[in-house]
């Protein structure tokens, strides 16, 4: 059984597409990190590391299952030859993770991509000779903000996910935030991207948001303002997480976090 979690009408699925290693040791990711916080990371989300140190990562996306459709957020580390061939460890599983579910692709009406790193778009079009949207009935939303930026990102996915994308007439950019058909609500989280979005699912005072790289490491979940060396403007990127992360007394936020060991973590 896949893991989830309820929250009102939206049950919100985990979809799995793979682990492994970092690119780079974690003290050189949060070089400011102090060995105190380690340690209370390190308690919090113990599997965080193998056996050899190293900070070791889960790739997953979320499914949104609502009364009014399917959303996915993010689309994994993709395919064999996906552009995040060059260090993930691809191939990933999420058709399989979506088949466990009972997701066919085509039923999912919209993909929200957080922000154009390759770890998150690798499902969203396959192939590269006849390149075509994976998802062959959603709209893909993307902030224009990250569009913009897609140069300074990775200038590959001009042609490996927004041409495709754009030929189908299937993407779709945001200006902030914005609700969803859906019921749910995309956010504009920037900093770790220039255009960095999450997604916020609400029932009474219960919260859920599906963070992105908002959160790659428990760390930054017990020390927000801690900065992470692949942000591209650090400052944005804390003041956008301590925002998604301040809740009322009486509120419950619970955080789906695509790269913790484990998906659903309750924050109050």
């Amino acid at each position: 059984m896949l893991p989830s979690l309820k929250v009102g009408p939206y049950t919100v699925l985990a979809l799995a597409d793979g682990a492994g290693p970092f690119f780079s040791p974690r003290s050189e990711a949060f070089p400011d990190a102090t060995d105190e916080q380690w340690a209370a990371a390190d308690r919090f989300d113990p599997g965080a590391l193998d056996a050899d140190g190293r900070w070791w990562l889960r790739f997953r996306a979320f499914a949104i299952l609502g009364e009014r459709g399917v959303t996915l957020v993010d689309a994994g580390i993709g395919p064999a030859d996906s552009p995040a061939a060059a260090w993930a460890p691809v191939p990933g599983v999420l058709p399989d993770s979506l088949a466990a579910a009972g997701i066919d692709p085509a039923d999912v009406d919209t993909v929200v991509l957080t922000h154009l790193h390759t770890d998150h778009v690798g499902w969203a079009v396959v192939g590269t000779d006849a390149a075509r949207p994976y998802f062959p009935n959603a709209e893909y939303l993307l902030q224009r903000a990250e569009l913009d930026a897609i140069d300074a990102i990775n200038p590959l996915l001009r042609s490996r996910l927004v041409d495709p994308l754009r030929k189908t007439d299937q993407l779709r950019l945001l200006d902030g935030g914005t609700a969803l058909r859906g019921g749910e609500r995309v956010l504009a989280t920037p900093g770790h991207t220039p255009g960095h979005q999450s997604v916020l699912v609400t029932s009474g005072r219960e919260r859920l948001a599906v963070t992105g790289d908002l959160l790659v490491h428990a760390i930054q979940l017990l020390h927000p303002a801690l900065a992470y060396a692949h942000e591209m403007d650090p400052e944005r990127a804390r003041a956008s997480r301590e925002r998604l992360l301040r809740t009322g007394d009486d509120d419950t936020l619970h955080l789906a976090t695509p790269h913790l060991t484990e998906p659903f973590v309750t924050s109050r």
